[in-house]
């Protein structure tokens, strides 16, 4: 099987973007999956995904666990299902997910100071690469929140105005210097959605100025409750890969809401899981096939 670095590559060529989703249980795993392998049998190719997990969702799940699923659900199918640790603060914990077998790795370090984001970063980047060099690394620069959450209001402090987005030469610096495969700037998109109106429009020349400034592909945080015309604007403009999270959170309630609704005395945890399941993979299947211009 490729790589995801080869499957990356192949998505900038035709400009599309790999959907990344994130899992809190093995009930997300499922859907995602199933949702992925529907639209590839109706495309006639293997659609590659990306399973992340937060730091709480890891703590929840388990390293080794998350590892040991996705893995398994790669080698059984022969499908491009890859792992990725998202959000992680910690370089202990970079390391945990390194040594479990996962694909890739964020290190978010987007809330401290260019220069601090910087020599906590390259000093990531520097034992991955002397450890297990194919795996790929992601930095964080710019503040766009920090829960995938219903929102009321912008969270404090995230950086929407447009002086306040990642800039052409603090990409340049930052790539040029922590040697990151992956960057995740600050372009009008934030963490979470709003309960009743889209999220804000992303800036999509700014996009296309931090890829061609970068020479790295763009990773696209905050994806739930952005307008399609956005997702597909911003792929054309150099976005490689999109997250998605808060959409697949709400769709887990809502199919759990509606099976006990439906079944008030199922007690059965996955007949009523199979509600949540359904929901999720709706979401997935529909973002896929956006991403994938299907």
């Amino acid at each position: 099987m490729k790589s995801l670095k080869s499957y990356i590559k192949d998505a900038e060529k035709r400009k599309v973007a790999i959907g990344h989703f994130n899992i809190s249980d093995s009930a997300g795993l499922k859907a995602i999956f199933e949702a992925a392998k529907e639209l590839s049998d109706q495309a006639g190719r293997q659609i590659p995904i990306i399973i992340g997990l937060s730091d709480g969702e890891r703590g929840f799940v388990g390293i080794r666990q998350a590892a040991a699923m996705v893995k398994n659900y790669q080698k059984e199918n022969d499908y491009p299902i890859f792992l990725n640790s998202d959000h992680t603060h910690d370089p202990a914990n970079i390391k945990k997910c390194v040594e479990a077998g996962f694909d890739a790795v964020l290190f978010d370090a987007g809330k401290l100071s260019l220069e601090e984001n910087i020599q906590k970063t390259k000093d990531v980047v520097a034992w991955v690469r002397q450890t297990k060099p194919k795996v790929l690394v992601e930095g964080e620069l710019g503040f766009i929140g920090a829960s995938s959450v219903i929102l009321d209001k912008i969270p404090e402090g995230a950086a929407i105005r447009e002086e306040d987005l990642t800039s052409p030469e603090q990409v340049e610096r930052f790539v040029g210097e922590t040697g990151v495969d992956l960057i995740a700037p600050a372009v009008g998109n934030i963490h979470g959605m709003f309960k009743n109106a889209p999220n804000p429009n992303l800036s999509i020349e700014r996009i296309r100025a931090l890829r061609k400034a970068g020479k790295t592909p763009i990773v696209l945080h905050g994806g739930s409750g952005i307008k399609d015309e956005d997702f597909t604007a911003a792929i054309q403009a150099g976005v490689s890969i999109i997250h998605i999270n808060t959409e697949i959170r709400r769709a887990w309630r809502q199919g759990i809401e509606n099976a006990l609704k439906n079944n008030p005395e199922e007690v059965v945890p996955y007949k009523l899981l199979q509600g949540a399941i359904d929901e999720m993979k709706k979401v997935v299947f529909n973002r896929l096939k956006l991403f994938n211009r299907l």
